[in-house]
């Protein structure tokens, strides 16, 4: 047995004892130590020329390692870290610190950049005397308006002041959990900064990497203008070193349609380097070959970023180099292997990096997957071939775990891939050429990358096409974790048996099935209602056996991150019925987001079209556009959506009745106490299960009325009066702001997102 065979198995014993962390502790490392016994007695019996016996049990001894190894690494927040500092959390302070990145445009138009923190100041005390110049450490996620980015750059000593904070639990299913995002990346404590403040000894301008990545920007900005330059400039270095540039509805065009590797830099951009530099110094020797062939590398990585898909990519790129030098041919999947376990040495927490699975995953299919389907397109020209064999092998690869993080497919990705292959080899050589120009000499840079304009933007039109045909994404819903087991089983079993790659089109109809069949049953069979945490704006969901009803929108950010998220990890590609109680500029940008994403089949306003406002004017023209309904919701008259009747009661509160599934719920609209008190003179209120309302206030007059058994409360915290009233008419109440998202199924049983942790003091 030779050393590539032992390093192989003791590779992959690292990589799945890391994997196993995803049990309960220690669970993982003793189900793999469990595995190296088992083998041990059992292996050589079946495999008589392989490893010997206690290369088995090293293996197993490798994975217990590799699982405590990873629990060492797990960032954890030191003793002086910022986010330790409860009592300065929501208030005006003033944090001192470098800048580690270069800063990046978020979705609400603010810049974002990482900050080491060193100093905090307190501005405003809570109940104790105010902390001047205390040291602390620690990373923070800070986000600022545009303006106060300007200049800002990496080793950058700044001061910034703004109310620091702690990143929420997930409120609501399917939810993005930002608190997980901020503990892969080393960070515990947000900082929403109002201005910025450069230090007086740090006011020179440096020298380093980002003013290089700069220079190329400009370069490709300058010969191509906005949205092409930047474009340009991400397939040359990735997107995150151009997000502050690129514009966020381009790359959620890019990403939607499954092109979202173009605008990571990663093994494409790492295999056209080696190609340039072995191209030029085909006449060198092999020892000179590898030293330009590394460098080169190197200095891709420093301008990228240590990012783990280029990492991978970097990696695998020096172990083809290092194979010719000695005299060795390349095994591709050993090469891989190897890459992935250097890169967790140094990192194990990368295993549940997202883009770091992702690139292992699509390379793997380019190397076990693409000779195959060659093979089977050999009657192709091979340029052909290799174009269509490419984007089938890596989507194969990495669709089971794109079902499982983002619920959706997108049925245009491997079409999209293969008629855009071209316009990315073609603009990743020329933005290439024109970098390495551009940083010499920026206008010769720019003059080259004009060259790129019409392929960029042809690139752009085929990118905005695809986008708009409907169909771009469809929503499968949460698949388990067996369920992605299964799926790469299928995979694995196809590329290992001759008999499973023959009949490969039953393992992709099992595939289906295992996808298809679980998610139609639990569509047809759901009824559940669920109240989203939206903050002060109410947002009900009733699904009832595949028929979804949409009670109001809330903003336009609500709309992207909270009810898309929940309908896609529903599994939902159509609103059946949509009621806006209102349609004010705020919710009709709600309803606009979400008539991106989704068609909405019926739409109902509590005002009628003819005095609607321009905000219903707008929804219109859209649902007429994409063959949806319109009607007015008037006041007093019921109207059936599946098994569920709603009657408008009062529009101007507004003032809504549900009857779901025989509970009769009652939505109230934000009131004050007197306002509440008018309203139960000129309006006659039904005795209701379940009262919700979107204000902070319920009097005990109202709770006397209707006699609610359940009183949910949209918004971040209830009154001490409200607090009294309920908790003495001993009535069950839920704040979404505290309880996450309220779900309420036929059993009567209501559920919610986050658990008790704390008392409702907190919130008052």
């Amino acid at each position: 047995m030779n050393s590539a065979t032992i390093a192989f198995i003791l590779c992959l014993a690292y990589i799945i004892g890391l994997l196993s962390t995803i049990l309960p502790l220690p669970w993982g490392g003793i189900v793999v130590l469990i595995l190296g016994i088992i083998a041990t007695f059992f292996v050589p019996r079946f495999w008589r020329k392989g490893p010997k016996r206690w290369i088995w049990l090293v293996a197993g001894l490798v994975g217990l390692a590799a699982t405590l190894y990873f629990q060492v690494r797990i960032p954890r927040p030191p003793t002086n870290d910022i986010s330790r500092e409860t009592g300065a959390m929501e208030q005006l302070v003033t944090v001192r610190g470098t800048v580690e990145s270069m800063p990046r445009l978020t979705r609400t138009r603010k810049a974002q950049f990482w900050l080491e923190a060193t100093q905090l100041n307190e501005i405003i005390g809570k109940d104790r005397p105010v902390q001047l110049g205390k040291e602390v450490s620690g990373k923070l996620y800070v986000t600022v308006p545009l303006l106060q980015a300007t200049g800002l750059h990496t080793d950058q000593r700044i001061a910034v002041m703004g109310r620091l904070y702690k990143p929420k639990l997930v409120s609501n299913p399917g939810g993005f959990d930002f608190r997980n995002y901020l503990a892969q990346e080393g960070a515990f404590a947000g900082l929403a900064g109002q201005k910025v403040e450069f230090l007086t000894e740090e006011q020179g301008a440096k020298i380093g990497w980002w003013a290089i990545r700069q220079r190329i920007i400009r370069s490709h900005t300058l010969g191509l203008g906005v949205p092409e330059g930047p474009l340009v400039s991400a397939m040359v270095l990735g997107s995150q070193s151009v997000n502050f540039y690129l514009p966020v509805e381009l790359k959620d065009q890019f990403t939607r349609i499954g092109l979202a590797h173009t605008l990571a830099a990663s093994g494409f951009q790492v295999s056209l380097i080696l190609y340039v530099v072995l191209l030029l110094t085909k006449g060198l020797s092999v020892r000179s070959q590898f030293i330009a062939g590394v460098i080169a590398l190197g200095i891709f990585l420093a301008l990228t970023g240590p990012q783990p898909p280029i990492l991978r990519a970097v990696v695998m790129g020096v172990a083809a180099l290092i194979a010719p030098l000695l005299q060795r041919k390349i095994n591709p999947i050993g090469s891989l292997l190897l890459a992935a376990t250097f890169l967790l040495l140094l990192n194990p927490t990368w295993i549940w990096d997202l883009s770091f699975q992702l690139s292992f995953l699509a390379t793997l299919g380019l190397v076990v997957t693409v000779p195959a389907i060659s093979k089977r397109l050999d009657w192709m020209p091979p340029v052909l071939a290799a174009a269509i064999a490419i984007p089938v092998a890596a989507s194969i690869w990495t669709l089971p775990l794109q079902l499982y993080v983002f619920k959706i497919i997108s049925p245009y990705s491997i079409p999209i891939n293969i008629i855009t292959t071209p316009f990315v080899t073609i603009l990743s050589i020329g933005g290439f050429i024109s970098a390495i120009l551009g940083v010499l000499w920026p206008i010769a840079g720019g003059r080259i990358a004009w060259l790129l304009y019409y392929p960029t933007h042809w690139l752009i039109g085929l990118v905005e096409f695809f986008y708009e045909l409907p169909g771009n994404s469809v929503a499968v819903g949460a698949i388990s974790q067996y369920q992605l087991l299964v799926l790469y089983i299928l995979i694995a079993l196809v590329c290992l048996f001759r008999w499973w790659r023959n009949y490969w089109w039953f393992a992709g109809l099992l595939a289906a099935t295992v996808i298809v069949i679980p998610v139609w049953q639990t569509q047809t069979a759901l009824f559940q209602a669920t109240i989203l945490e939206a903050g002060k704006q109410p947002v009900l969901v009733i699904q009832d056996k595949g028929k979804v009803t949409l009670v109001n929108s809330g903003d336009s950010s609500t709309g992207k991150y909270d009810i898309i998220p929940f309908l896609q990890h529903q599994g939902v590609n159509q609103v059946d019925w949509a009621i806006a109680t209102n349609t004010t500029n705020d919710n009709k940008s709600g309803w606009l987001t979400i008539l991106g994403y989704l068609p909405i089949a019926n739409f109902y306003s509590n005002s009628s079209a003819e005095n609607g406002t321009p905000g219903q004017t707008e929804i219109q023209k859209v649902l007429q556009a994409r063959k949806g309904n319109y009607q007015p919701l008037i006041p007093g008259q019921i109207m059936t959506f599946g098994t569920t009747s709603v009657r408008l009661i009062n529009a101007e509160v507004p003032m809504l009745q549900l009857l779901i599934d025989g509970q009769n719920w009652l939505f109230i609209g934000a009131l004050k106490s007197e306002e509440q008190k008018q309203l139960l003179i000129t309006e006659k209120f039904p005795k209701v299960d379940v009262l919700w309302t979107s204000g902070e206030r319920v009097t005990a007059e109202l709770l006397k009325v209707v006699q609610p058994k359940v009183v949910i409360v949209s918004a971040d915290k209830v009154d001490l009066e409200t607090l009294a009233n309920v908790n003495q008419a001993k009535i069950n109440l839920f704040i979404t702001g505290k309880d996450g998202a309220v779900q309420w199924k036929p059993s009567g049983k209501f559920e919610t997102s986050l658990e008790l942790t704390e008392g409702y003091n907190a919130l008052l």
